[in-house]
């Protein structure tokens, strides 16, 4: 059960359940629109109202959870249109990011990138859900870094969180690690070893571009799952 994954250890416990609820989220243990009530989510985690308030408030900046008049706290609810939406404005900040990392990544950041690159493609294929988003961020930490950007930071980060659901989606599904794995190799090879920038630019938008593409076929996979019953029972 989540709660047994809290542990009261050095960290703070506002800082462990946010962790924890927040993968809980990503991993589809919650329903998208599924209305999050605060006694149910204190029996879960094994917390107080107060720490899961405090989380809530964290969850809903990172887009992960909206609160919806006279109903309170659900679970965010992507549609495709704003799927493509933050897409499209991920490829614009991370094909930046690429270009800047080619011109300004010091060395000890381009053989950083190499290391996640090479860890990724590694153990990708046997780790799970939480570990392969794991390892896109880091991916994305030294991006970042590298592109000495503070508002591209600040920017990507803000959309990197509200589209964290929608990652999920295109790294679940089977056909894609593959690809992902030769995109993020492509990127590296572009940004940190040839230091083109026009090439990083361009790297880093076709791996948008296709994670794009199947993420919103995952996405239009669900609805569809979700909306069958509702049509079987209207045709019963």
């Amino acid at each position: 059960m989540a709660a047994q994954r809290v542990q009261r250890v050095a960290a703070p416990l506002r800082a462990q359940v946010l962790e924890v609820f927040r993968q809980d989220i990503l991993a589809a243990e919650f329903e998208p629109g599924e209305r999050l009530v605060e006694a149910r989510l204190c029996e879960r985690y094994e917390v107080s109202r107060t720490v899961i308030r405090e989380v809530l408030r964290q969850l809903e900046s990172e887009g992960l959870v909206t609160i919806v008049p006279n109903r309170g706290p659900v679970i965010t609810e992507l549609t495709a249109f704003d799927a493509r939406a933050l897409f499209e404005v991920r490829g614009a900040l991370e094909g930046l990011a690429g270009a800047l990392f080619a011109e300004r990544a010091t060395a000890e950041q381009r053989e950083e990138m190499g290391r996640v690159v090479r860890r990724f493609s590694r153990t990708c294929g046997e780790a799970d859900l939480a570990e392969r988003l794991a390892m896109k961020d880091d991916f994305y930490d030294v991006l970042i870094a590298g592109a000495v950007n503070p508002v591209i930071d600040s920017m990507l980060r803000g959309v990197h969180a509200r589209v964290q659901m929608l990652r999920g989606l295109s790294l679940q599904a089977e056909d894609r690690l593959p690809e992902t794995v030769k995109e993020l190799a492509a990127i590296y090879d572009a940004a940190a070893v040839r230091g083109d920038a026009d090439a990083a630019r361009a790297a880093c938008e076709d791996h948008v571009r296709k994670a794009a593409a199947i993420a919103l076929r995952e996405l239009a996979a669900r609805q569809r799952e979700e909306r069958q019953p509702a049509d079987g029972q209207a045709g019963q």
